[in-house]
């Protein structure tokens, strides 16, 4: 009609950015560092969140990176189907998982991924103010102690691809996980497995009638 203002100038309906074949041919790559768990800068410039989420919409836009079209479950019970843009949160939430990778140890990490659904739910049905969302928090806050470090992205066609991190509190040590001469006695192994397999040897000494009384 006549005086009306197009909502968006772009062909289709992305507002954010590009499909991935539309992306350029050549990767882009970005650096992103973390302090505590907290984005602080970006290829090596600091500034705020806020700042960072804007430059990455717009690295991860033109990379078709961030594109989300699922069927998802409404509070009331109906399903839903969105369609989402999230560049700049899709590139932050990978480099920010690389990072944990060296600097979270297993049982923590598994157990932030549990709780990390929990916390979705609280949030995406309205109750922010409740107790046991700032108990979660709480806990994702005590994780970040030693998340500290360098993330090295590849974004290329709708991918991100780690192309390196860095962290002066990775828990990687090559020294003792390698296979050759190492600080690490590996025939300790042979005493863990023979305990760590105990329940199952004495079940299985018990179904051959051979566990003595």
């Amino acid at each position: 009609m006549a005086g009306e203002t197009p909502i968006s100038k772009k062909p289709g309906f992305l507002e954010m950015g590009v499909s991935p074949v539309k992306a350029p041919d050549a990767p882009t790559y970005v650096t992103i560092d973390f302090e505590k768990g907290w984005p602080v800068a970006v290829d090596g410039e600091k500034m705020k969140a806020s700042d960072i989420i804007r430059k990455l919409n717009k690295l991860g836009g033109e990379n078709g990176i961030g594109l989300l079209d699922i069927v998802e479950n409404r509070l009331v019970g109906m399903k839903d189907r969105g369609v989402y843009e999230t560049p700049g949160g899709t590139i932050l939430y990978r480099a920010h998982e690389v990072l944990e990778m060296i600097t979270l140890d297993k049982d923590t990490k598994h157990m932030k991924s549990k709780l990390a659904v929990d916390f979705a739910d609280l949030v995406y049905n309205g109750k922010w103010f409740s107790t046991l969302r700032e108990c979660l928090q709480a806990f994702a806050v005590k994780t970040q102690e030693h998340v500290t470090g360098q993330v090295k992205l590849k974004l290329y066609k709708g991918n991100i691809i780690t192309a390196g991190v860095t962290s002066p509190e990775s828990l990687y040590s090559e020294s003792l996980v390698t296979f050759e001469e190492s600080d690490y006695n590996q025939a300790d192994a042979t005493g863990f497995i023979n305990l760590w397999g105990l329940p199952d040897t004495v079940q299985a000494l018990r179904e051959q009638g051979k566990l003595k009384k």
